[in-house]
């Protein structure tokens, strides 16, 4: 039995644990909080940070291979252990270039990938130098998770919210839709891409509300986003799963928005809706396995389930039963003991053939399940 060693004890990290008993894959989870949702499912359970070099260090001492739920660890301990024979995927050196968008911007731009235009700043003295550039998403070279860390400015009156960090200024782009599509590596080069999927984000905390799998896309978009995300991976090198954000402009064009070197919320639907999920995929690429037939056998949505405004302490979910009641809707508590205003604690996947039925079902859906304190 192979024994793999997953940085990150989150909800990516459950989900994980849930395909790799199918596989008989014996996890090791490290994280910080220890009611983290990992901690009492996963075989081996260790709370320390992922930040902390001498803890990850010796984390991987007796893995087979290290991955990563979590972009934000420590990758000089992964580049000793890797020096030192283990399989660390992805890479520390890919890990390297997404941490900072602004290393991940410049790569898009180097490696002739389509991107937005962008000015990189050291400080507002910098931003008030581009005037010009403005409407601009500011957007902080790392540290940002979630919509934290993206602020937009519209005009030189919105130069108080620009972060005095380094960060870039991302031309605001006037797109239709935003959508993303999962690709997954092993390491012999052999690549498989999850259909489009397209994102509606919340209009005010910059993270997805829900999603539609397929997007409603013609089959050229379709193409062209799959070939944008499998030529990401590829320039990229990645051994792993690789989430490819996009923008599908209102003239037609694609323009990558950002990646994550990992499962993602964009592929929380593929559990239900997939021959293959996006985390027995991961999986697969990871230990070097048979890439999965990754063919959706239904229209699908995925909800994402956030605390309730103005909601702090020990969760409860109201609405469950009823919620239970819909045909075609699953939903997936992550186990998080405390809910705040628009944390994730969960997602509803929903099934359904009839994109009509499809979408109202997602409203029934948003309205009926809710996470109060």
């Amino acid at each position: 039995m192979q024994k793999l060693g997953l940085l990150g004890g989150g909800q990516l990290g459950k989900m994980l644990l849930q395909a790799a008993i199918d596989l008989d894959i014996h996890v090791k989870s490290l994280d910080p909080d220890p009611d983290a949702p990992c901690a009492k499912i996963a075989p081996e359970f260790i709370v320390g940070s992922f930040l902390d070099f001498e803890t990850v260090y010796q984390f991987g001492q007796d893995c087979d291979v290290i991955t990563i739920e979590i972009e934000n660890v420590n990758l000089e301990a992964l580049k000793k252990l890797q020096s030192e024979g283990k399989k660390v995927f992805p890479q520390p050196e890919v890990l390297e270039i997404i941490q900072d968008k602004r290393v991940q911007k410049q790569f898009y731009r180097d490696n002739n990938l389509p991107t937005a235009d962008f000015v990189l700043t050291d400080s507002v003295e910098d931003i008030a130098k581009n005037i010009d550039f403005l409407p601009a998403f500011n957007k902080l070279g790392k540290g940002g998770y979630d919509g934290r860390g993206v602020q937009k400015l519209a005009s030189e009156a919105d130069l108080s919210l620009a972060f005095t960090q380094p960060s870039l200024l991302e031309k605001a782009i006037d797109f239709e839709k935003e959508i993303a599509v999962i690709v997954a590596r092993n390491e012999h080069g052999a690549i498989a891409t999850f259909p489009t999927v397209e994102c509606v984000f919340h209009p005010v905390h910059n993270l997805v509300e829900y999603l539609f799998a397929p997007a409603e896309v013609s089959a050229q978009i379709h193409e062209e986003a799959k070939q944008i995300a499998i030529e990401t991976a590829q320039k990229l090198g990645i051994v792993g799963l690789l989430a490819v954000e996009m923008f599908l402009t209102k003239d037609g064009k694609i323009l990558i928005n950002e990646v994550a070197p990992r499962t993602h919320n964009s592929g929380h639907h593929t559990i239900r809706a997939n021959h293959t999920s996006q985390f027995e995929q991961h999986l697969r690429a990871v230990l070097s396995l048979p890439l999965g037939d990754t063919t959706a056998h239904s229209k699908a949505a995925m909800v994402n389930l956030l605390g309730e405004d103005g909601y702090t302490g020990e969760a409860k979910y109201v609405g469950m039963n009823e919620t239970l009641s819909i045909a075609g809707a699953y939903p997936f508590l992550y186990g998080k003991k405390i809910t705040k205003p628009f944390r994730k604690m969960g997602h509803i996947t929903v099934v359904e053939e009839n994109l009509e039925n499809l979408k109202n079902k997602v409203q029934q859906v948003k309205e009926t399940l809710k996470v109060v304190a």
